[in-house]
């Protein structure tokens, strides 16, 4: 499924997740222990509401661990880094070389300096 395949709903319920993810709910509620981004609504009986979010995530998740084979801490980072991607606007390869060439003039001024 892809996320412009999801219903129009506001809530959905694990069992209706769990169809349109193709996952058992076990997998589910596993997954919430494991990515603490992934937390569905409770009702009031305890019943889990996913939001469309909710759901897109799941699919993420899915790809990252069934099709590409990351382990789930390997997911978690990858996670965060498309997070961070998406909060400035670009890739961790330019922010990580901007780092690392900052890091470079620094040590070259203090070599100067000394």
């Amino acid at each position: 499924m892809r996320p412009e395949e999801i219903p129009d709903k506001f809530f959905f319920k694990i069992g209706e997740v769990a169809r349109l993810t193709e996952l058992p709910a076990h997998v589910l509620r596993y997954w919430e222990t494991e990515f603490p981004s992934l937390q569905p609504k409770k009702h009031g009986n305890g019943q889990r509401l996913y939001r469309r979010k909710d759901i897109e995530l799941v699919l993420e998740i899915r790809e990252l661990l069934y099709a590409q084979k990351f382990t789930i801490a390997g997911a978690r980072v990858e996670l965060k880094r498309r997070r961070y991607n998406k909060a400035l606007g670009g890739s961790l390869a330019d922010h990580w070389q901007l780092l690392n060439d900052l890091q470079r003039h620094v040590r070259e001024l203090l070599e100067i300096l000394e």
